[in-house]
């Protein structure tokens, strides 16, 4: 079995351990395998495993691993969990599935004029920036409520919130005020949890798991 298949089984029995002790056994959050900067033959064992979620942070890459595997299994759901800029919406609405960076009224004017073009209609997240940190694309959950409504009326398929807390701070707190405004606008999903702290966020409600290195192995 190969080395990556290992991973995320092993991954996969913590988390229903998780689960258990939360007593939340009908909620089983999704693990996106973030293979960004991995080569495809890296990946292979965990697509023919059954594995079908899988994370990229640049369309560019996507495109030129994803485009063949996805015509071929069209049971595989790509997340593009990094930054969108505009001029490369057409081809991200193309190819992803998820897209968990929303963050701004123009990338989501241009996502909606494409998905009417294109005739898709991708799943999509509002990033928010909970540390306010200038570095940092995304929301300030002040101005959530205004933009969702926003969104909304674009026609654009927004199903959740995601979130990267500030790196060198307890998530607790952050994964916490995710799962309060979550519910404050209805919405189902929650794109927060890396590798580092994915079982807490599954204490917080997490539905969407965004995991590499535990996965992969750390990048070159």
């Amino acid at each position: 079995m190969h080395e990556t298949v290992k991973n995320l089984i092993s991954i996969q029995s913590l988390i229903n351990s998780k689960l258990l002790e939360l007593k939340e056994k009908s909620r089983i959050p999704k693990i996106i395998a973030v293979s960004k900067t991995f080569k495809i033959d890296h990946i292979l064992p965990l697509i023919q495993y059954g594995h079908l979620d899988f994370g990229e942070n640049k369309v560019q890459e996507a495109i030129e691993k994803w485009t063949d595997i996805k015509n071929q299994n069209k049971d595989i759901r790509l997340h593009l969990i990094g930054k969108l800029q505009t001029n490369k919406v057409k081809f991200a609405v193309k190819i992803f599935d998820y897209i968990h960076s929303l963050d701004n009224e123009k990338l989501a004017k241009k996502i909606a004029e494409e998905q009417i073009k294109q005739n898709l209609k991708p799943k999509i997240f509002i990033q928010l920036n909970l540390g306010n940190e200038s570095q940092k694309s995304g929301i300030i959950k002040e101005n959530l409520l205004d933009f969702y409504n926003f969104s909304k009326n674009l026609d654009l398929n927004i199903i959740g919130i995601m979130c990267i807390p500030p790196f060198n701070e307890d998530s607790t707190k952050y994964f916490s005020q995710m799962s309060e405004l979550n519910e404050l606008i209805n919405l189902k999903e929650l794109s927060m949890g890396m590798s580092s702290d994915y079982l807490n966020a599954i204490e917080h409600k997490s539905t969407y798991l965004r995991i590499g290195s535990n996965i992969f192995g750390q990048r070159g």
